[in-house]
């Protein structure tokens, strides 16, 4: 006779409301830790899923408040999502079991008007960035009686702006004295001018001393990086000739000076040979990669991060650069540094000193330059990007009223500096002629290249890039009808490409860096015809560098880009692409970074003005305790 032992009874799982509007990645998340120490409070899985799909988004953290309180907002989520999220979700956090203990996955932090729920990788990087940066802040400021010789020197008076602060001059003094300085500003307000000067007056300072100025100049992408190169090089001429200074090594990405590797979170940072550090388009580095860099400068040496805080942030979690710059429209100096930067730079600030204390400690090491150089007072794509970046729905409107459109003054000879392209569909015969027309001067230049004996020289090269660079299509998104995928397919029928996966004209960009080639992510080039065969032609170090087709294995076309990849570029004419219906990567900030992309035409093509307005009214709200520096003192 055999016995039959009882089955163990299994305990049925609970599955919380809302999780499925989690990723799959989310979900699974949340259920390891479920497996690891069970809750029976199916809430504590909903905020794990949770805090794992915010990261994903870019958020360092949940913030439970606003989860309570606009939880649409926070999440992006429907209201039928919405609706499906169980009553009182914030209180449990207080309840969670994945948060006790030192080495806890999440992290529950915040007060109690502010509680925020981190993944514990997200809230090291976020600590080790708010203790750097005090660090730093709290280091001894570097007085020299020569500074305002040298800064006289580098910032002469000019009659035409007695009546404006020289935010530029006053950014060059503070950081001088300075271990750390923000600098922030929009295109054209002078943010690589207002270093290079910089430079020139720390030069001038240490060749005094005897002592050379070891500097590192940086950027986010290869492609910023080239920029910044330029802008260097185009800057350094204007100096005085008694404070000028010899180039600096060429800028390089974040990655090679930070010796990032996929193995580089279980090595220590090394720590950088050097005086001055310059990263460049600030606004596009993440979280965990500021944690990284701050810990790399060494506190003897001065940090200069430039950006532009309301452009879009980071692809990866953090908006660092919006959340240090908070408030940096008011200024928020104290009295006493006010009376140094008077009598540093004879600027007068007081209109900007927090009217009540000292003011935040952050605040005395961030200078917002307002001036743009590019966009004069009755420019309209100035107009248009101050309008996009305020919020101003009814601006928008007037403008949009305003505006002509693009068919009409496609062949004028003095074209506005903004135009509509009004469309129903995608392809269309509209955006097909505006196209052809904004790579009509390219496309001159490159039809001798399109026969079978045609060969291209170095010079011919340089020419077709530069003249590529003149006008650029951007897009929202990168999928779909009016995505950059089917975009790039419309738009090599319309410039007469091939059916070949290669073909001379083809234009196409790096989507990773690739150390054997020496090329980095970002990296536009142009398939021509050389004695060879097809090559593709880039620009490296202002020499033409040709590389075979087959040894690029990440590459695509690029006909069409995302507003995401424009980052840390210009362009003389922009074409904008919006869709026909809303979508969450709408925002004020895409908008705002794609217009200020343009630095002389701007056409923007529209399916609904109802699109353009909502965006227009839809703040990227990235969620992080880092703006709680902007209120210590």
């Amino acid at each position: 006779m055999t016995s039959t032992l009882p089955r163990p009874q299994v305990q049925p799982q609970i599955k919380p409301m809302g999780v499925d509007a989690c990723t799959a990645l989310d979900r699974a998340f949340a259920d390891f830790l479920q497996a690891q120490m069970p809750s029976p409070d199916p809430r504590h899985h909903l905020l794990a899923a949770l805090t794992s799909y915010q990261m994903g988004r870019g958020h360092s953290c949940l913030d439970l408040q606003a989860l309570q309180d606009q939880p649409a907002a926070l999440l992006g989520w429907t209201a039928a999502q919405v609706q499906a999220l169980p009553a009182h979700v914030r209180a449990a956090a207080a309840s969670l079991p994945w948060c006790v203990g030192h080495d806890a996955p999440l992290v529950l932090a915040g007060d109690a008007a502010s509680p925020r729920l981190y993944l514990r990788r997200a809230y090291r990087a976020e600590q080790d960035v708010m203790q750097a940066l005090r660090a730093r802040m709290a280091q001894p400021l570097r007085e020299s009686a020569d500074t305002v010789a040298h800064v006289n020197a580098l910032f002469p008076p000019q009659a035409a702006s007695a009546d404006q602060i020289d935010w530029q001059k006053v950014a060059c003094a503070l950081a001088a004295r300075s271990s750390l300085t923000l600098i922030t500003g929009g295109p054209g307000t002078g943010k690589t001018t207002t270093v290079v000067r910089l430079l020139a007056l720390l030069a001038a300072q240490a060749r005094d001393q005897k002592n050379a100025l070891r500097i590192r100049l940086a950027a986010p992408t290869g492609k910023a990086a080239s920029r910044l190169g330029e802008a260097i090089q185009s800057a350094i001429v204007q100096l005085p000739p008694d404070l000028r200074i010899e180039p600096a090594a060429a800028p390089e990405t974040l990655h090679r000076l930070l010796q990032f590797t996929p193995d580089a979170p279980l090595r220590p940072v090394p720590e950088l040979a050097c005086d001055v550090v310059v990263v460049d388009e600030a606004s596009m580095i993440d979280l965990e990669m500021m944690a990284r860099l701050l810990a790399a400068v060494p506190l003897s040496a001065r940090l200069i991060l430039l950006g532009d805080k309301d452009q879009l942030a980071s692809v990866e979690a953090g908006a660092v650069m919006a959340q240090l710059c908070e408030g940096a429209a008011q200024g928020g100096y104290s009295a006493a540094t006010a009376d140094w930067i008077h009598t540093h730079t004879a600027q007068d600030v007081r209109a900007y000193v927090t009217p009540s204390g000292p003011g935040a400690a952050l605040a005395q090491h961030t200078v917002m330059l307002r001036h743009s150089r590019r966009f004069a007072q009755d420019s309209g794509i100035g107009q248009w990007a101050q309008a996009v970046n305020a919020g101003d729905v009814h601006a928008v409107k007037t403008l949009l009223a305003q505006a002509p459109s693009a068919a009409a003054t496609q062949d004028a000879l003095f074209p506005p500096d903004v135009d509509l392209l009004s469309v129903p569909r995608l392809p269309h015969p509209a955006l097909a002629q505006a196209v052809r027309q904004g790579w009509s001067h390219w496309s001159v230049l490159l039809e001798p290249l399109r026969s079978l004996q045609a060969v291209c020289s170095d010079a011919q090269a340089r020419q077709l890039i530069e003249r590529f660079a003149d006008f650029q299509v951007l897009c929202a998104l990168r999928s779909g009808p009016w995505g950059v995928a089917h975009l790039n397919l419309c738009i090599s029928r319309w410039m007469g490409a091939g059916s070949e996966d290669w073909y001379s004209g083809r234009p196409v960009m790096l989507t990773r860096n690739d150390a054997n080639l020496k090329l980095m992510n970002g990296d536009v080039g142009l398939c021509l015809p050389t004695a060879n065969g097809l090559r593709v032609a880039f620009v490296q170090g202002g020499q033409i560098r040709w590389v075979l087709p087959s040894r690029l294995d990440a590459v695509e076309t690029v006909w069409a880009m995302t507003v995401h990849k424009s980052q840390g570029s210009e362009f003389a004419q922009v074409l904008l692409v919006l869709p026909d219906s809303p979508s969450p990567v709408l925002t004020r900030e895409l908008i705002y970074t794609g217009i200020t992309r343009a630095k002389q035409r701007l056409t923007l093509l529209l399916a609904s003005q109802s699109v353009l307005l909502q965006a227009t009214a839809t703040r990227v709200l990235r969620s992080g305790g880092l703006s709680e520096l902007t209120q210590e003192n």
